[in-house]
């Protein structure tokens, strides 16, 4: 059974950091990983997905030079490291992976983590 569980999450004032995990149970052959956030009364959004094929990435605009996703076989866990962080960062954010591309970035995505929740204050 597939079980993706995210932690890492926190309250950081503007400018620090944080790392996210995701940690993929039960599941090691997905076609892509990647990180999404929602905001209150905002829709979800993608921020990082990353390709296990070849370790490739995409980043939505918004995050692209502060935000890297990144893999550790090992362990199976996928990470999102954030830097810089901004007010507008503050969210839960949701790992979620999908088995086979559909040829959207950010669709098809069939499994996801029940969230961990990000507050950046100013």
């Amino acid at each position: 059974q597939v079980q993706l569980t995210e932690s890492g999450g926190g309250s950081v004032q503007a400018g620090g950091s944080l790392r996210l995990s995701c940690s993929a149970s039960g599941y090691t052959n997905y076609y892509a990983i990647a990180w999404f956030r929602q905001a209150p009364g905002k829709e979800r959004e993608g921020v990082a997905v990353l390709y296990r094929a070849d370790s490739s990435s995409s980043y939505a605009d918004s995050v692209k030079g502060r935000f890297t996703i990144s893999r550790d076989d090992a362990s199976n866990t996928v990470y999102l490291q954030m830097n810089s962080l901004k007010p507008e960062d503050t969210a839960m954010y949701y790992c979620a992976a999908k088995p086979y591309t559909t040829g959207q970035t950010w669709g098809g995505f069939h499994h996801w983590g029940r969230g961990t929740q990000v507050t950046i204050s100013s």
